[in-house]
């Protein structure tokens, strides 16, 4: 049995679970994170538990709860990992915490943040991967960019970095790659977890401002391609990809506002990693 409080920013996190797959996959990729203070609030109260009754022997099933709410159908019991970091995804995603929660990748140097955001299959985890363990940009994100409304920054949330079909034997070939286990038949198809980067994990204080926004999409065997596009196209882009926009009313639309009055606006179309990473690199001058 675990029970931890896991400073996994900017949340604290508290963890309950029984489950050895679970304190595994804990142990792998939460091992360097900051654990919270006694009688630190506590952001999100987390179980994942066995399933109930016949289902803990029969086709045995994992739970995850928050606040002791169950707010997901369970899920086969090979999948309990991956559905720790799903749920937690959904905690940051749907709980009403005064932060814009969008769907991308964000990443960081000298204080200036390149956001990715995409559509599942777009590329933007293998890029993400690529060019923290490559180039050593700072993860904030692979999956959730967090903005402050009050400063217009935006707020690192390292974790492991989602992989799915092709990309985890794309990453695999990373030579600072970290992989856990390859989890098949999820509703995501197969996929496995890269661990965070050391560096990024202690660099979770460091809040960036966006400078670039590139919106990146994977085509097999695509010509790369880049092109400009306005800050007004990329609102209406990124909105798609906002959770909690329209429930934080203006206050949302005007941080929305706020981010892109500083950044420059790109979609760009690759065929390879080795293509997506020399893209961003003619954007970012890196």
């Amino acid at each position: 049995m675990i029970d931890t409080v896991l400073h996994i920013a900017p949340f604290n996190v508290r963890v309950r679970s029984p489950i050895a797959a679970v304190i595994r996959h804990l142990e792998f990729f939460y091992e360097g994170y900051r654990r919270g203070e006694p009688g630190s609030f506590i952001d999100f109260d987390v179980q994942v538990l066995q399933g109930k009754g016949l289902r803990r022997w029969w086709r045995p099933q994992v739970r995850f709860l928050l606040d002791g709410m169950e707010s997901f159908y369970p899920l086969p019991a090979a999948q309990s990992a991956p559905l720790f970091e799903w749920g937690l995804n959904w905690c940051v995603a749907n709980r009403p915490l005064g932060y814009l929660v969008m769907h991308a990748g964000l990443l960081a140097r000298a204080g200036q943040a390149l956001m990715m955001p995409g559509f599942p299959g777009a590329g933007k985890s293998t890029l993400c991967a690529a060019l923290c363990l490559m180039q050593d940009w700072q993860l904030l994100s692979d999956e959730l960019a967090i903005l402050d409304p009050g400063s217009g920054l935006m707020q690192p949330h390292p974790r492991p970095i989602s992989l799915k079909n092709a990309s985890v034997d794309v990453v695999t070939a990373f030579p600072q790659a970290r992989l856990g286990p390859l989890y098949h038949d999820t509703r995501k198809g197969s996929i496995s977890h890269a661990a965070c980067p050391a560096s990024s994990v202690a660099a979770a204080g460091t809040v960036a401002r966006v400078r670039w926004i590139v919106l990146p999409r994977f085509v097999a065997g695509a010509v790369p391609h880049c092109e400009k596009i306005s800050r007004a196209e990329t609102f209406s882009l990124i909105s798609e990809q906002s959770f909690n926009k329209e429930r934080m009313g203006e206050v949302g639309f005007d941080a929305l506002c706020g981010m892109l009055s500083g950044a420059d606006c790109y979609q760009i179309v690759f065929g390879s990693t080795a293509d997506g990473l020399k893209l961003i690199g003619d954007i970012t001058g890196s």
